[in-house]
């Protein structure tokens, strides 16, 4: 990923907290010598440094990926950033956003428990912590008969790349404008960037 310094995000800890933040992601990988890309939720295991996740089964993805190197990537917030919002208009338009790649070599998991497990663990991080439902609740029939349709797999991350692109490259005072701008809308994405321009605006002013 094409990373200037002022975007560089250097923090191990930080891109592992956004990878949980944004678990729903791309992983692309070569399929018949062609790029191939599946959209899919994944789970980090930090201490394994490793990410989880499974392919359905009819997605043919999965019989070649094995022992590729596999590219993932996690999108956070992003939103359009006017020129108009400026002090002048002697520039051009952009786009903020955050992003984190993660690259490592998969292996698939077929053993019945291990990937019930892995199902089990998938459930409890996506549900709400005030929900009811649990698989331990499922039919076991039922289960078994779904998870012949899936196969898990396990990604050990060789690499991480971290960019956070929220103006840091223009001066605080413009900076300012378009957090003022940002902060005039109620979507969702705006409201977030605007929040991480100010986060960064303080440290800025701190030091």
């Amino acid at each position: 990923m094409y990373i200037p310094k002022y975007f560089k995000v250097n923090e191990e800890q930080i891109m592992y907290e956004f990878i949980e933040d944004n678990g729903f992601a791309t992983l692309f990988s070569y399929h018949n010598e062609k790029p191939y890309a599946t959209h899919l939720p994944l789970m980090l295991n930090r201490k394994e440094k490793a990410l989880y996740g499974h392919f359905a089964r009819p997605n043919q993805q999965w019989k070649d990926a094995e022992n590729q190197e596999i590219l993932v990537v996690f999108q956070g917030s992003h939103c359009y950033i006017s020129p108009s919002w400026y002090e002048t208009n002697q520039a051009v338009p952009t786009w903020n956003y955050e992003a984190v790649h993660v690259y490592g070599t998969m292996k698939m998991i077929e053993e019945p428990t291990e990937l019930l497990g892995l199902l089990r663990k998938m459930v409890e991080k996506y549900e709400s912590p005030s929900s009811t439902y649990t698989l331990n609740d499922v039919d076991p029939a039922y289960m078994n008969g779904l998870s012949k349709g899936i196969i898990g797999f396990k990604i050990d991350i060789s690499k991480m790349e971290g960019k956070q692109k929220i103006s840091q490259n223009h001066s605080v005072e413009r900076q300012q404008l378009v957090i003022e701008k940002l902060e005039q809308t109620s979507r969702e994405n705006e409201t977030k960037i605007a929040e991480l321009m100010k986060q960064n605006v303080q440290r800025v002013l701190k030091k």
